[in-house]
């Protein structure tokens, strides 16, 4: 057999991929798996989208290829959104370029500024593929603390003691995932700041901002954060459209230009109904949020109470698509493993997103309410 590339020699599969595997394998036995682990949005997106959708079908051009850059509607679609919800002005035409959703960003982010020299800062606990794109792309991941003492924050005055010489980027996450806490203004400004001084470009992965969050804010509201920072969002979460995979970056027009150089050899741009839907639901005003996130704050009760039957402390003023536990004893994995086994409940182990998570579990809000009662039910007869 022909050898892999060397590159993929520290890339591991991401761990879902096998624990869906494994989960399959359970439900062709009878088991009929209950899966709270999984971010994948099950509500419907906006009526209209999918009537925009099918009539996008018959549009001019529809089965073409497409601008590497987008459709001009879709850039001003974006633009007006930060506009409406940020009060911040984007340039449609040069400081936004839409993607294939944000995780193909992450990927066009590593390879478009990285070189093997090249040093990133990924969060511990942090979504994995900040890291593994970093290695994909030839470089070095550093990962600095993200701790439950410091409310999920990242320690500014500490890394500011470290060698930070070969860092070039900086991945933060806020609303975090898989923590649930929220970032202020203050903390924007701050590390903008940071980034400013030390030359390091901030990343902010921001898909979570209008799920059972009251404060809804982006990284580009603080001054002069468009020459050190970007910013990817995405339709998957805040419109339920994750098979979809729309997303955006935005940041300053040299930042689109280096991205585009590599995007551009990646794919033959979006489908055109696709864009034409994504503008849809981009139009949607606060009440689109309001009804989703009434949805959301009914399951987030149950996942408590799954929690509080474990006696699995959370924070109850959390963000986002999940609730982020600690265990009492056990290791995460631990307890992870039981429930599956005992009440074929999946609960994802917090180790997956870095060692600070060894002792957490997070449960998705992605599944309807009668699902949680359910797996509450089996858990309390087995566990």
């Amino acid at each position: 057999m022909i050898e892999g590339a060397k590159r993929l020699s520290e890339v591991k599969t991401y761990y879902f991929a096998k624990k869906l595997r494994e989960i399959a394998v359970l439900n062709k036995q009878g088991h009929k798996v209950i899966n709270l682990g999984i971010g994948s949005p099950d509500l419907k997106p906006p009526i209209k989208t999918s009537d925009v959708l099918l009539e996008g079908l018959s549009t001019n051009k529809a089965h073409q290829y497409q601008s590497y850059y987008g459709l001009p509607e879709l850039r001003s679609a974006f633009s007006d959104f930060y506009s409406r919800h940020f009060k911040v002005e984007i340039n449609a035409d040069e400081e936004v370029l839409p993607l294939m959703g944000s995780k193909e960003g992450i990927m066009h982010i590593a390879m478009s500024f990285l070189n093997p020299e090249d040093e990133v800062l990924i969060p511990n606990p942090g979504y994995p593929a900040y890291k593994m794109t970093t290695l994909l792309a030839g470089a070095q991941a550093r990962t600095y603390d993200l701790k439950e003492t410091s409310d999920w924050l990242p320690d500014l005055e500490q890394l500011e003691n470290i060698d930070l010489s070969k860092v070039k980027l900086m991945w933060i996450n806020y609303p975090n995932m898989p923590t649930g806490v929220k970032a202020s203004t203050d903390f924007f400004e701050k590390i903008v700041a940071f980034g400013h001084k030390h030359n390091i470009l901030i990343c902010h992965d921001n898909p979570y901002t209008f799920i059972l969050n009251d404060t809804p804010n982006s990284i580009l509201q603080v001054d002069g954060a468009k020459e050190i920072a970007l910013e990817l969002t995405s339709l998957s979460k805040a419109f339920n459209m994750s098979g979809w995979r729309i997303g955006a970056v935005l940041t300053h027009k040299d930042y689109i230009t280096n991205i585009i150089k590599f995007k551009s050899n990646m794919d033959s741009g979006m489908f055109k109904p696709v864009q034409l839907a994504a503008v849809e639901a981009l139009s949607q005003d606060r009440s689109w949020f309001a009804s989703l996130n009434t949805s959301y704050e009914k399951r987030r009760k149950l996942a408590w109470e799954i929690f509080d039957y474990l006696k699995v402390s959370y924070d109850r003023d959390s963000a986002g698509l999940f609730v982020w536990g600690k265990v009492p004893a056990n290791k995460a994995l631990y307890w992870s493993d039981l429930i599956l086994e005992k009440s074929k409940v999946f609960i994802t182990p917090g180790f997956i997103f870095g060692s600070n998570g060894e002792n957490f579990l997070r449960i998705s809000l992605c599944s309807p309410e009668k699902t949680f009662s359910e797996a509450l039910a089996r858990i309390k007869k087995k566990i």
